[in-house]
């Protein structure tokens, strides 16, 4: 029973066979395909040139998804293993289709280039562990048609948005880095942040000393940084979803996560009560601003809302820990 607590719930890239490499891009395939037709459905009556583009993208997904299948009948046979992304670490989760019904152009034009380029990582990744020929001028074939699915998604936004167009290497480079480390990082800020919050000023309220609240604040702040660094790392290789090394992806996430908590313990060190509790809820006021900031930044997060959700809930969690110290 133990062991199966701790058995991993998704399959490192690694371990799959030829065969269910073949599988699984016949399933992303026929998955896409299927995605960019409900694309084209929710377009359609505003954007009807965005939706045909969706379309023609739809029917190369499944000419794409016939030539596997294809390459599976004569390699393995008619047979094709159950095996899916989600079977599998490092792939980007598909929403389903009724969380798709109201995003916006630019919502879908972005996930269509997460797709594309989630593909490519896939298709170089899996011609790099096959060795039959034929298979792999397949896969490595497949993974220059969905570089050319970027252009075309890329495309959308430059018709349909009225936005500068920034160079490729720019645009590439940048979001690299919001996927390596600010994606990271705002995770491990915003729950360092606020998930200490209530831990840190139960015990300021509960002991009113500050020594004793700042040892709290420590074990919760480092505890949570270890927590969340070694969960991101082991998340995602990086290999498939293109989000970078795990190693600088959990680094970030869980340095972030202990500066998050450490902000308002560090205060504790001061020995006067009041002046250390004043002092800890001034620098919580710029940290939940902040990440109100950098979420409108870098992850375009509308500010008000953006604010609304990380300055709301992070003085809930400020308001509980108070109330439950004073119990």
């Amino acid at each position: 029973m133990l062991l199966g607590l701790f058995r991993p719930s998704k399959r490192p890239f690694t371990s799959l066979s030829e065969q269910e490499i073949l599988a699984i891009a016949i399933a992303a395939e026929e998955d896409d395909s299927r995605i960019y037709l409900a694309y084209a459905d929710i377009l359609r009556s505003n954007y009807p040139e965005s939706a045909k583009v969706f379309e023609d993208m739809a029917e190369v997904e499944d000419t794409h998804r016939k030539t596997l299948i294809d390459m599976h009948q004569r390699r393995f046979g008619d047979r094709i293993p159950l095996i899916r992304r989600e079977h599998v670490r490092g792939f980007y989760e598909r929403k389903p289709d009724w969380l798709r019904k109201n995003l916006s152009l630019d919502s879908i034009r972005e996930e269509a280039e997460a797709m594309e380029q989630q593909a490519y990582h896939f298709y170089v990744e899996a011609a790099k562990q096959v060795s039959d020929a034929s298979t792999r001028q397949l896969l490595g074939d497949l993974a220059l048609a969905e570089q050319g699915h970027e252009d075309i998604a890329r495309l959308l936004g430059d018709k349909h948005t009225p936005e500068t167009v920034k160079h490729e290497e720019d645009a590439q480079a940048r979001r690299q880095f919001v996927l390596t480390y600010v994606q990271p990082g705002l995770a491990g800020l915003m729950d360092g942040s606020v998930s200490t919050l209530a831990p840190i000023f139960a015990a300021a309220f509960a002991t009113q000393q500050t020594w004793q609240t700042f040892l709290v604040g420590l074990s919760a702040s480092v505890g949570a940084g270890i927590s969340m660094g070694f969960t991101e790392a082991a998340h995602d290789d990086g290999k498939i979803s293109g989000r970078g090394s795990p190693i600088k992806r959990g680094l970030a996430c869980g340095i972030m996560t202990a500066l998050g908590g450490l902000g308002h313990a560090l205060p504790y060190l001061i020995p006067h009560f009041w002046t250390a509790t004043i002092t800890a809820a001034v620098v919580v006021f710029f940290e939940l601003w902040a990440i109100a900031f950098i979420q409108n930044k870098y992850m375009e997060t509308p500010f008000l809302r953006a604010a609304f959700q990380v300055v709301l809930g992070g003085s809930l969690v400020l308001g509980a820990g108070i109330l439950i110290g004073n119990v």
